[in-house]
């Protein structure tokens, strides 16, 4: 048996197909899916999303989100940010770890907001880098 998978951002379909399991980064930890899961919803983090079908592995980095398990084996994520290791460009994400690291060091000059995007961006290219690092060196 398989889990009907749907991975879904504001501007695509990320990844839709039958697989074997899911491992998903949540407030409370990482939950893996497998066929006849029972029913749950849950808040995601940002963090690896990782599929897996047969012997092949589908790593993704995602933000925020929800994933809803249906009775069915039917799971269906919805992020605002799903990427494939591919797709990510490990030296802009190198670029945007270090802008923001500087920017993070006047702190002092930041309004809340800009300290708020710095932070963000700063989370967000080093689980990108984090990502990459260990998926493209196997």
């Amino acid at each position: 048996m398989k889990i009907n998978l749907q991975v879904l951002t504001p501007e695509k379909v990320a990844c839709e197909g039958k697989v074997d399991q899911v491992s998903v980064p949540t407030k409370e930890g990482e939950i893996t899916i497998l066929p006849n899961h029972l029913p749950l919803v849950s808040l995601m983090t940002h963090g690896e999303l990782l599929i897996k079908n047969d012997s092949k592995e589908i790593p993704m980095a995602v933000w925020g989100g929800f994933i809803e398990v249906r009775p069915d084996s039917e799971v269906i994520i919805m992020t605002d940010v799903a990427e494939r290791i591919e797709e990510i460009d490990e030296q802009k994400a190198e670029e945007a770890r270090q802008r923001a690291e500087d920017t993070l060091k006047e702190k002092d000059r930041l309004s809340d907001v800009a300290f708020a995007d710095a932070s963000a961006i700063l989370e967000k290219s080093l689980t990108r880098l984090k990502i990459v690092k260990k998926y493209r060196r196997k």
